[in-house]
């Protein structure tokens, strides 16, 4: 089975966090894209990081490419899986699984991808979830169900949000609740996350 390829959601402005791009963020010593970098493991290279509208590019390893937003009405998360698809799909790429992951996502499992793979089947996609909170952005995707989505997003019918999307692709919740006892998914989006966060990381 080939590999599959993957994206950082990386497009947040951390408005919450005084305009400091989250991607730049050091956690435990580490820049926050290189700690989801080194979580992904054995993907496709190169990783695609989605880092927002055309201009607001980032610092990346070599092993990385930033895909900027296409021009449409679609922002956040759903924008940046967009434009991975667009990206995939001008370079031929139009089958296969694409692993998403939001790159504020500091504790992401090292077997994340493998175990989303897992828990795909034969579903279009499968997002990450954690007892009662789940997490739209870390999800696998089939990328022969998303070949449609650049080109509709202008329409009436396109979706506004990675949850609205798997909501209509009958996305599986994959619980790591039962694998970790702490929320492995948590997340960075105010400074009192950061804190916390930092505070889990120095253990």
């Amino acid at each position: 089975m080939s590999l599959p390829h993957a994206v950082i959601i990386a497009g947040g402005q951390g408005q919450r966090l005084g305009g400091i791009r989250k991607a730049d963020l050091r956690v435990g010593g580490m820049r926050q894209l290189e700690r989801i970098i080194a979580a992904l493991g054995d993907v496709t290279r190169p990783i695609l990081v989605a880092s927002g509208p055309r201009g607001r590019r980032l610092a990346l390893p070599a092993d990385c490419l930033a895909v900027d937003d296409l021009e449409s009405p679609c922002a956040g998360p759903l924008a940046g899986l967009v434009a991975a698809v667009a990206q995939l799909a001008e370079s031929g790429i139009t089958r296969g699984l694409l692993v998403s992951v939001a790159v504020d996502t500091v504790f992401v499992p090292p077997d994340f991808v493998a175990r989303m793979i897992d828990g795909l089947g034969d579903a279009a996609t499968a997002y990450a979830a954690w007892g009662e909170d789940f997490y739209p952005p870390n999800a696998v995707w089939q990328l022969g169900a998303l070949q449609q989505l650049p080109a509709a997003l202008s329409g009436s019918e396109a979706p506004v949000s990675l949850k609205s999307l798997q909501r209509a692709l009958g996305a599986r919740r994959v619980d790591w609740a039962g694998l970790h006892p702490t929320n492995p998914f948590a997340n960075i989006n105010t400074l009192a996350d950061l804190l916390a966060l930092q505070r889990l990381a120095g253990r």
